[in-house]
């Protein structure tokens, strides 16, 4: 599958692959704290912003979809990141295509299985009657019914478009999520590792990667590096950006 994806900034190549109901422009800021440093490759995963839509969704073939992007820019080996969906696609990739990862950054997220914990938040995105409303603000008071959470929202509602004739679409195969979401929360299984330096980043407020995690985390990743962005949830790159940069940077110098 050919992805979308923006391109931007000079020298060594550094992916970033977004979460569950993101797209690329999600790491905007970040990107533009990087580009003086990398080129950019910000990538719209399938199902997921403006990349194709297919009924075949999963980690194994998103891994693929990544390297098929890998070989049409002649990228022979590349920094990797990845947030939660995106992590867990990044270390599928690592674990199927070591050569081609110099050094991988999974922001929080770990290796083990998680269960489905995004009922809401799909009860709301399919409530939504996208032949009736006139406006975003008509979309999110009827969101509002499911989802409290405005910030949450207004990171939702970033994936509602307009088709050639104006309607207002989701750009997220919603139908195949909806139908598929327990292939997102799969655990690595694997009887292989990634020796090459791993970062994992979590957010010091979420609950994504525990103390218990580590045992997976030394089993895949032997040479990794646990941190903790203070003041951050699971958005960290959107909460608490500035460090996350720093981090970023830090870590592939």
């Amino acid at each position: 599958m050919k992805l979308n994806f923006k391109k931007t900034g000079s020298g060594e190549p550094l992916i970033i692959l977004h979460g569950l109901f993101g797209s690329a422009d999600n790491w905007f800021s970040i990107a533009k704290e990087l580009e003086k440093h990398y080129t950019l490759y910000l990538v719209d995963q399938r199902n997921h912003g403006d990349s194709p839509h297919s009924d075949e969704w999963n980690y194994k073939v998103m891994a693929k979809d990544l390297n098929e992007l890998m070989e049409d820019e002649k990228i022979e080996s590349t920094n990797l990141m990845g947030h939660s969906m995106g992590g867990k696609t990044v270390m599928n990739f690592a674990l199927q295509y070591p050569e081609k990862v110099k050094k991988l950054i999974v922001a929080d997220i770990a290796p083990r299985h998680y269960p489905v914990h995004h009922q809401s938040i799909l009860e709301g995105l399919t409530s939504v009657k996208l032949q009736e409303i006139k406006s975003r603000k008509e979309a999110d008071d009827q969101l509002a019914k499911h989802i409290s959470e405005a910030g949450i929202r207004q990171f939702l509602l970033k994936s509602l478009g307009r088709d050639k004739d104006g309607n207002f679409i989701w750009k997220i195969n919603l139908p195949v999520i909806n139908d598929q979401i327990e292939n997102v929360g799969e655990a690595l299984d694997y009887d292989t590792n990634f020796e090459n330096p791993t970062l994992f980043m979590g957010g010091a407020n979420s609950k994504y990667i525990q103390e218990k995690d580590k045992e997976d985390i030394d089993k895949y990743f032997p040479n990794n590096h646990l941190i903790y962005i203070k003041n951050a949830g699971h958005w960290l790159h959107a909460e608490q950006p500035q460090a996350v940069v720093e981090t970023v940077k830090a870590f592939l110098k």
